[in-house]
């Protein structure tokens, strides 16, 4: 097991203004995911910082904890946890969507997203047929092609290797970014409330503005120990195949923050909220009104907690990403591809960045709840490409391992019976001593609830 992660974890966190005194954590279970970066490891040491700082949380000055990860179901947590009983659940990537040969190397697009799937199509002349795309693909140089999709308001990744991701400007900004960035914004008095050490976030509000992936695996998990998690979308926005996946627990509402009315109702739920979780391009809320000063104006004790693709600094700060994207640009599909021999980008077998920096961003939220009790209200920033540095800081020198295979007891008993029908989820693998993940809704629809807090 790598000390590596850990030790940049807990750093992180101590830059924050944790104490150097931390619950201890432990590691059981077994098998590793199949891949030459240690992504079991990052899974098991991400979980664990997340389960960190929900004992020191509940603790509230006492006692620390113990806290216990198992390898296996943290891998099969980042994996998928969601196993339908008799109905089938929508592919999560759109056909288009995939890896494409071009003219010098391979570049992937990304065109779940119907505003995305038109644009890269715009550019490339193509119609709505993989085929179709993967011939106008081999005409064009990757980075041209990028380029233009980006432009046109797509998403889209070249393949680079370690070496060039570390020579690359963007990549260069990223190396020099905190793992989570953390800033002062105000001081409110201490809290003299007590919290409930079994549901230790109880009676907090998160207002969940996240979408694909991180940023609803961090709310997941929030949702899990209490919290009130009242997600928004925009009125055209869905995601059917991984809607099932991450909306356990949480109340799904929708605004449209273009109209007057939906913002009125919107400043109502931010002046009510204890954290706001976004995950927004830099400067996308700022558009619509809502820049840092704005927010904290309408409440002055928010924890403010977000995450972007490619970091805060760099000249792609306002890219559009997603995991797969920055596993393309950061190396990582490359040396994949390169140690396993195979004739196309390997990336990893599970969508780590995603689930790892949403672990990430659990703990941020914990932390500063933490902090505020003790009467100091901060912000924190994450991205995808910085939770790809923290991986890539493990030499990527281990053979990939046989495939981790589900067994009967990975899943939990009693089934869940989600809007579109039973299924079953993978047992949760953290376990904190008197504190037990219960999540109060199953999984459901996005627009499925009216704007409002409990």
């Amino acid at each position: 097991m790598t000390q590596r992660f850990r030790a940049a974890i807990e750093a992180a966190f101590r830059a924050g203004g944790a104490p150097a005194s931390v619950p201890p954590l432990q590691h059981t279970g077994d098998g590793d995911l199949p891949s030459v970066f240690a992504v079991t490891d990052l899974a098991a040491e991400t979980v664990g910082a997340a389960g960190r700082a929900l004992a020191r949380l509940a603790a509230d000055g006492g006692a620390l904890p113990a806290v216990t990860v198992d390898r296996r179901l943290a891998s099969l947590w980042f994996r998928w946890t969601l196993y339908p009983s008799d109905w089938r659940l929508p592919p999560a990537m759109d056909p288009v969507a995939g890896d494409y040969r071009a003219t010098d190397g391979w570049i992937r697009l990304h065109t779940n997203a119907p505003a995305h799937r038109a644009a890269a199509l715009a550019v490339l002349g193509a119609p709505e047929e993989r085929d179709a795309v993967a011939r106008i693909v081999a005409d064009w140089p990757a980075d041209a092609l990028e380029a233009a999709v980006v432009a046109a308001g797509g998403c889209a990744a070249t393949m680079r290797d370690l070496d060039a991701w570390a020579a690359h400007p963007q990549g260069r900004a990223v190396a020099e970014e905190p793992l989570i960035a953390w800033h002062d914004e105000a001081s409110v008095d201490p809290a003299t409330d007590t919290i409930d050490p079994a549901r230790p976030l109880a009676g907090i509000r998160v207002l969940d503005l996240t979408r694909v992936l991180a940023g609803p695996v961090a709310s997941r998990f929030l949702a899990g120990f209490g919290a009130d998690v009242l997600r928004i979308d925009p009125p055209d926005w869905d995601e059917p195949g991984l809607v099932p996946e991450v909306t356990l627990g949480k109340r799904c509402a929708g605004l449209d923050l273009r109209r007057e009315e939906d913002r009125t109702v919107f400043d109502r739920l931010l002046a009510g909220a204890d954290v706001l979780l976004h995950g927004y391009r830099p400067g996308a809320l700022d558009g619509l009104g809502y820049d840092p000063a704005a927010r904290h104006r309408l409440n002055p004790a928010l924890v403010d907690v977000s995450l972007n693709a490619y970091g805060r600094t760099g000249p792609w700060a306002g890219r559009r990403g997603f995991d797969s994207l920055v596993q393309m640009s950061s190396g990582i599909a490359a040396h994949g591809m390169a140690r396993s021999g195979a004739d196309r980008p390997s990336p990893l077998p599970v969508q780590a960045l995603d689930h790892g920096t949403g672990c990430l961003l659990a703990a941020a939220v914990l932390h500063a709840l933490t902090e505020r009790r003790r009467g100091r209200v901060m912000s924190a920033r994450l991205s995808l490409a910085r939770t790809a540095r923290l991986l890539v800081s493990e030499p990527p020198d281990r053979p990939t391992a046989d495939p981790l295979e589900m067994r009967p007891d990975d899943l939990s008993p009693e089934p869940e019976q989600t809007a579109w029908g039973p299924a079953r989820r993978v047992r949760f693998p953290l376990s904190v001593p008197g504190i037990a993940p219960c999540w109060p809704c199953p999984a459901k629809p996005l627009r499925s609830d009216a704007p409002a807090w409990s």
